[in-house]
């Protein structure tokens, strides 16, 4: 009785417990960094972030006795096409709204221009922030819950944690900002998607890297509530409500945005790629 709590009947160790043991590791990593990164006085950047979710990552299905191909896909030429493909649709994302609001007169650009420097640094940031994010709740947790509970179930327990993890940046003064909240929500559904269409993560990371980079590199609007500095800076027309121009918050937190990535989701669901959800 007291082992069934631990194994499965065939002596697997249950999903929950992996996913405990995922949470020990992490933390194990996280908190010995934060505190060297304190005491010499320099930030935990994303890359690093990136890099001890991947090295737990990896340990854990080292440990479950299981090819890393399972856990990120099969590093081949399919792999980077979904990576290639994964970055077209996630400039998609946010140049489509952009140009709605464009073309309605609801927006006008500045020309900026960004440096050598500040290029690379911006590729860096979100390079890691969409392998950390998508190896963190696309990655070995999501496909221990998949096991466990199924794929919708799952799908909607990681988007609801998705969420909480921005919620710092959702939180304005004593509201919170539900535009976004929605948008963050559907967003991490449709990362799921991608996931569970190619049981890889190639196409969810290249997604996530270029919406970000595109949203704030390339159009200068704030990311998750986070200024950016980008090569374009745009204008918001006098009298254009939060709701539809997204305000400081960025494109995330805009109807049009919010419309186009609920499109993006249908046509995800909607598509089979190569493995079924």
């Amino acid at each position: 009785m007291f082992k069934t709590i631990f194994r499965h009947s065939d002596g697997e160790l249950r999903n929950g417990w992996w996913i405990a043991l995922f949470f020990l590791l992490l933390a194990a990593g996280v908190f010995p960094l934060i505190m060297l990164s304190s005491s010499l006085g320099f930030e935990l950047a994303p890359w690093m972030q990136a890099v001890l979710v991947l090295l737990v990552s990896l340990l854990c299905q080292r440990l479950r006795g299981r090819p890393q191909a399972q856990l990120f896909g099969a590093l081949d030429r399919q792999w980077l096409r979904q990576l290639a493909a994964g970055v077209l649709l996630g400039a998609g994302l946010m140049a489509l709204p952009a140009l709605l609001l464009t073309l309605t007169g609801q927006l006008s650009w500045q020309w900026h221009g960004l440096g050598q420097t500040a290029l690379l640094a911006a590729l860096l940031l979100f390079v890691g922030v969409a392998v950390t994010e998508e190896l963190t709740f696309r990655g070995f947790m999501f496909q221990r819950l998949i096991d466990g509970i199924g794929s919708w179930p799952a799908q909607l327990a990681m988007s609801a944690y998705f969420v909480l993890n921005h919620a710092s940046a959702l939180k304005q003064g004593d509201s919170w900002h539900y535009l976004a909240m929605l948008n963050i929500f559907i967003a991490s559904l449709m990362f799921g998607l991608a996931y569970l269409r190619t049981r890889s993560l190639a196409l969810p990371i290249g997604l996530h890297f270029m919406a970000n980079f595109t949203q704030g590199t390339l159009l200068g609007f704030g990311v998750s509530g986070s200024a950016e500095q980008g090569m374009l800076s745009p204008v918001i027309a006098a009298g254009c409500p939060d709701w539809l121009s997204g305000g400081s918050f960025g494109l995330e937190a805009s109807v049009p945005g919010l419309i186009t990535v609920i499109l993006f989701t249908v046509c995800l669901w909607r598509w089979r790629g190569s493995a079924a959800a």
